[in-house]
């Protein structure tokens, strides 16, 4: 699929920095064998225990990738972006593996779908196409150490603070469920519940039915900072 820009036509290749300076020959063969793929949002795009059959590029919209464990609890691993590729979608097409986690369509997504066998075809034979491949890769892993380390050793009233910061629209009003926060952070439903009772005590925030309203944001800025 290719669009105008200027006068020019733009494929959506040259959205992808790594890409967009493929020789002729690979970047013809990228577009001709892949398509670009229209997904609602809410749509369950992979999920545990199924194999890969695309490598996915988002065009536009957010997927968020989650695990959930034996227990039901659910944690938000990362999310791709429009220019991104997914890391678990990575690391199962070159393992050949099954995937180990769901990905769920955030917004509504476009992207470029690759089949396994171009990606396969590419990754062997294009320089160019690896190293994209590969500094996706990494950058995608430096990422999922990050989270790790947020969720084994950082306090979690301080990465509450930030997520609250981070959610709140200029009215400091927050949509969200105490299940969805611990989702986002890696933890306990009841974690977050004690906390956010905590910062309500102290007159920081509000709470009502699915809504979190920010009263005082300096001490919140304070502990997400400090």
């Amino acid at each position: 699929m290719a669009g105008h820009q200027g006068g020019v036509i733009v494929s959506w290749v040259d959205q992808f920095p790594g890409l967009s300076q493929l020789p002729a020959p690979v970047r013809d063969h990228l577009i001709s064998g892949s398509t670009v793929v229209t997904v609602p949002e809410g749509t369950v795009i992979f999920g545990p225990g199924k194999p890969p059959a695309n490598l996915l590029l988002l065009i536009d919209g957010t997927v968020r990738v989650q695990q959930t464990s034996d227990s039901g609890r659910e944690i938000v691993l990362y999310r791709v972006h429009a220019g991104e590729s997914c890391v678990l979608t990575t690391a199962c097409l070159l393992a050949y593996e099954d995937y180990s986690a769901e990905g769920i369509a955030e917004t509504a997504v476009r992207a470029a779908a690759i089949p396994r066998e171009i990606f396969d075809r590419l990754v062997a034979e294009s320089v160019d196409f690896r190293r994209f491949v590969f500094t996706a890769y990494s950058k995608r892993i430096t990422d999922l150490f990050l989270v790790i380390d947020e969720i084994a050793f950082r306090r979690m009233d301080i990465r509450l603070a930030q997520k609250l910061l981070e959610l709140a629209d200029v009215d400091g009003s927050i949509a969200a469920t105490h299940r969805k926060l611990a989702t986002e952070l890696g933890t306990a439903r009841e974690v977050v519940s004690r906390q956010l009772q905590e910062f309500q005590r102290r007159n920081w925030i509000m709470q009502s039915r699915g809504i979190i309203q920010i009263l005082e944001r300096d001490p919140l800025v304070k502990l997400a900072t400090g």
